[in-house]
């Protein structure tokens, strides 16, 4: 685990991996400014666009726990989470 400052605007957002044109995604606590794929807070779930039935988990409960600290989810990630609740 990385340590971050309270007042550090964390995100959550999807983090790319896979080969080219075979993506997968997971989804990552990070600090805003950090790249897409860089520095990670946390890994709280994955994201297969090429498998329709079981391609997104996520730990609710963590979740929940970014989203009480202040932490602000992608649109993505909010839409996804929306459909599994």
């Amino acid at each position: 685990m990385i340590k971050f400052q309270l007042n550090m605007p964390v995100k959550i957002r999807l983090a790319r991996f896979g080969k080219k044109n075979s993506p997968h995604y997971r989804v990552a606590v990070a600090d805003s400014r950090s790249k897409r794929d860089g520095k990670v807070i946390e890994y709280i779930g994955s994201f297969n666009p090429q498998d329709k039935e079981s391609g997104f988990k996520i730990d609710l409960a963590k979740f929940e726990h970014w989203i009480g600290n202040g932490a602000k989810a992608s649109e993505t990630v909010s839409d996804l989470v929306g459909k599994i609740k």
